[in-house]
This record gives structure tokens, C-alpha cells and sequence, in this order.
């Protein structure tokens, strides 16, 4: 009777998986499967656990080399990004646990605000603006709205705020100027609130798949949309390049490193070619389309 039952519910799964394939969440469903099932609780071959950043917590596969960059570059600022301990769930910014919490390999040290508004661009660019702050450029932080109008953080903290009319932005000195620390922060709640996964695409260039680098992001600016951020590389003698990425996500939460639940035995490494769908654990990408920070 006990086989009998587990025949059914294996049935079962089946035919949701059938019924579900070709669409995105049906992709994500079988991901799930596959994260599941394929890779296990096991650490994954290229991971130390005792890692504290993404370069020392994911180890180079046989035959590459992670290419070198300047000290202060955003390359070597994302792949010596500091991770939090080995087994760290996914947090929601309500403090709840992600449902989903097989497809990471490490939890990037990035809080997580508890207004909800830091989702999977959001986070990309908070990374990219923090970036800029530490590297005392902070002339250069700033971006477009959905409406294409531009917001830099120079403005902001001289006192002008957007007046938005539907589509019509227009900026105003209505506040005091404020260069800290806290207001930055209350500059990209605006950000978040106005910017996202399509006015990134529609404002930043695009990038082919030959030339990719850490910092480049995959991105799908569907309304919704989803996008990812390379954050290390290497590359073999032939010049063969694997990619890890990261995503933050909806709910607001932790920005993780992601598993490849479609080549475990590369996991966490991405390889991608041209005109290939590509697929992560929470989403898949029909078109390879890669942007890059200014």
C-alpha cells in the first residue's frame, strides 16, 4: 500500500511538471525539483564553507583562472564582496524565512531594509551606488526613473526633490542639503521607488555575451522583469569564460549567490553561449540580454 501511494504522488508531480513546462513558472518549478532532488543537502564541489567573501568561499574549476583586476575596480569590489556564514537562509524584510532556500551557495553581508522596497534591481543598485560612495565618486551616483528622467545623488543632496506628474518629473530645492550618510539612504528609497529592471535596460548599455565581466548584469525588462549581476569570473587557455551570479529578489530580501541546478557539477559556475535560454534557479532568461553599469 505504502508503494502504492508514493507510485501516485510520483505521478502526480509529473504530470504538474508536464503541464507547467513551457511557461517561466513552470521552469521555476522544475528548478525547484531539480534543486531538490539533483543537488542535495551535500556541499557543492567548488564551495569552502569557511569562505568569508565570494573569491574565497568559490573555488576556480580544473584548467581556469580568475582574471585580475585593478585593486579599487568594481570587478575586485564585487568578488571580494563579504558572505555571511556557510547556511545562512534567505531573509525576507518582514524577517521571515524565504520559502526557497536550496538555491544558494552564500548570502551576500547586504542588510536588507525592512520597507520592503529593496528588491532585485533595487539591491544592484544600492551595490553599485555604495561602490561609488566608497570610492569617493559620489558625483557619479545617479539614476534614471521609469519615465527616463534622471536622479543623481548631487541633487538629492543639495535639496532638490522630484515633483511627479504621471510621466512628468520636474525638480524643485524644496529640502536643506544633506550630504550624510543617512539621507544616501533615503535617496535610494526614492530610487527604488521610481527605478527597476526596466529603466536600467532602457538606460544602460548593452553588453554581448563575448564581452562580459564581473559587474554585468542579466537582466529580462519585462514588467515584471528580473535581473542578475555577475560577481566573479575566470577563464581558461582557449579563453572559455564561467560567470557566477547573484540576485536579490521579490519579496524584498538577501541578496544570494546562485546554485546551477542545470549543470550541478559546475555549480555554482555559469557558462553561457549565444542565443541559449538560460536558466537559474528562480527564473529563466529565453534571450541572454547582458547591461552594464556606467
Amino acid at each position: 500500500m505504502k508503494k502504492f501511494w508514493i507510485l501516485i504522488v510520483t505521478v502526480v508531480i509529473l504530470i504538474v511538471v508536464l503541464l507547467v513546462k513551457n511557461t517561466i513558472v513552470g521552469t521555476m518549478t522544475l528548478n525547484v525539483v531539480k534543486g531538490v532532488t539533483g543537488m542535495g543537502n551535500s556541499v557543492p564541489v567548488y564551495i569552502n564553507i569557511k569562505g568569508e567573501t565570494i573569491v574565497s568561499r568559490v573555488l576556480i574549476p580544473e584548467g581556469y583562472r580568475r582574471i585580475t583586476y585593478a585593486k579599487n575596480s568594481f570587478q575586485e569590489y564585487l568578488r571580494t564582496y563579504k558572505v555571511k556564514e556557510y547556511g545562512s537562509p534567505i531573509i525576507n524584510y518582514d524577517h521571515t524565512k524565504y520559502f526557497a532556500q536550496h538555491w544558494h551557495d552564500a548570502i551576500l553581508d547586504i542588510p536588507v531594509p525592512e520597507n520592503g522596497l529593496q528588491q532585485c534591481a533595487d539591491v544592484l543598485m544600492r551595490i553599485r551606488a555604495e561602490y561609488l560612495w566608497d570610492q569617493h565618486r559620489k558625483d557619479e551616483i545617479g539614476f534614471n526613473f521609469t519615465s527616463g528622467h534622471h536622479c543623481s545623488w548631487k541633487g538629492y543632496a543639495a535639496g532638490y526633490r522630484p515633483k511627479i506628474n504621471g510621466n512628468k518629473v520636474t525638480f524643485h530645492k524644496t529640502a536643506t542639503s544633506n550630504h550624510s550618510k543617512e539621507n544616501f539612504y533615503k535617496y535610494l528609497n526614492l530610487i527604488y521607488t521610481y527605478a527597476g529592471t526596466l529603466s536600467l535596460y532602457q538606460e544602460l548599455s548593452k553588453v554581448n555575451i563575448d564581452d562580459l565581466t564581473i559587474g554585468d548584469m542579466l537582466v529580462n525588462p519585462g514588467t515584471p522583469g528580473h535581473i542578475e549581476i555577475i560577481v566573479d569570473e575566470v577563464v581558461d587557455d582557449q579563453g572559455g569564460k564561467l560567470f557566477l551570479l547573484a540576485q536579490g529578489n521579490t519579496p524584498a530580501q538577501n541578496i544570494c549567490l546562485l546554485k546551477n541546478f542545470e549543470d550541478a557539477d559546475l555549480s555554482p559556475w555559469y557558462q553561457f553561449k549565444q542565443n541559449e535560454t538560460i536558466y537559474t534557479p528562480s527564473y529563466y532568461f529565453k534571450e541572454g540580454q547582458f547591461i552594464r553599469f556606467k
